[in-house]
């Protein structure tokens, strides 16, 4: 019971970090979005190095350096896997910067829904009568968002697109969370520094030109964006699946508020609605994880 309870621990804390971090980025809202994005993903591979040092596992992550330079398919994985999570965090520190948090919010709460698309279609896995009707309620919602606004969310399709292929990316990686997310600020840091000397040449840079407030910020965006990822990678073992899928929605329901009330972003009739229908898909989503999981465990129960 107590590890049950510290999985849950570590869960909600990680979901509550990532609902929190539209404001952290606006705390930087005066540096441009690939600026930040460089910054993040070059504060963050030295973050995990050093995490990787003081926890004893600086040789598991050079086996796993060698193991992904002999297997070419393992490389192109990896690299796939950082270019969708960089493309995430760009779009989504230039969504919160313009003031599109509730878009963010929204693509969250689509994400898990792209997942079972995915997984129906590229990993033919079966799908259930719940989940088709969550779906085409889910859809219904997007569609519905995009006459009233008279455009495609894309900000929100976006995210959810970008995140819902990097879960299945890493599917194919066989690294736990802080070795293989070494791995993928390793490959783009390259990219990620080079830009920001040419920035620094240019004299275009804002981050360390003088203000002691913004370096901070930018040095610590790499501590805000590991923590979350180890806080659930200690949880996820130890809490159950259906769980798993109340605790994911606690992260855009923090950005969906803290747009409405912090930032004071428009939340009419439209929206409602369109957010209605798409919290009514991930309700039936829940409740048939939570009938799934009882009904697995009474037949382990008669085959135990």
């Amino acid at each position: 019971m107590n590890k049950y309870r510290e999985g849950i621990g570590n869960t909600v804390i990680a979901y509550v970090m990532w609902g929190f971090l539209p404001i952290y980025w606006k705390l930087l809202d005066q540096v441009p979005p690939g600026e930040v994005l460089a910054q993040r993903i070059f504060w963050s591979f030295g973050f995990m190095l050093l995490l990787l040092w003081i926890g004893n596992r600086v040789s598991s992550f050079k086996s796993s350096l060698k193991l992904i330079t002999e297997q070419p398919k393992a490389m192109l994985s990896l690299l796939s896997a950082s270019i969708l999570i960089s493309l995430n965090w760009l779009i989504f520190i230039w969504a919160v910067n313009v003031g599109k948090i509730i878009e963010t919010s929204l693509g969250y709460y689509i994400n898990p829904l792209i997942s079972i698309v995915l997984g129906v279609v590229l990993l033919k896995e079966k799908l259930l009568r719940t989940h088709m009707a969550a779906f085409f309620l889910a859809l219904a919602g997007v569609l519905f968002l995009t006459v009233a606004y008279g455009e495609v969310p894309w900000i929100s399709l976006g995210l959810a697109l970008t995140f819902g292929f990097y879960g299945l990316i890493k599917k194919s990686i066989p690294f736990d969370s802080s070795v293989g997310l070494t791995l993928e600020t390793m490959v783009v840091t390259p990219m990620a520094l080079g830009y920001l000397i040419i920035l620094f040449l240019k004299g275009g840079n804002v981050s360390f030109s003088g203000d002691v407030r913004t370096d901070l910020l930018v040095i610590v965006s790499g501590v805000a964006t590991a923590l979350p990822l180890l806080f659930f990678a200690k949880g996820v073992q130890k809490v159950p699946l259906y769980l798993m899928g109340f605790l994911q929605y606690i992260a855009p329901t923090i950005m969906l508020f803290s747009g409405v009330f912090l930032y004071n972003e428009p939340f009419g009739t439209d929206r409602f609605i369109g957010f209605t229908l798409i919290w009514s898909a991930l309700l039936i989503i829940s409740l048939s994880s939570i009938k799934w999981s009882s009904l697995s465990a009474k037949k382990r129960d008669k085959i135990a």
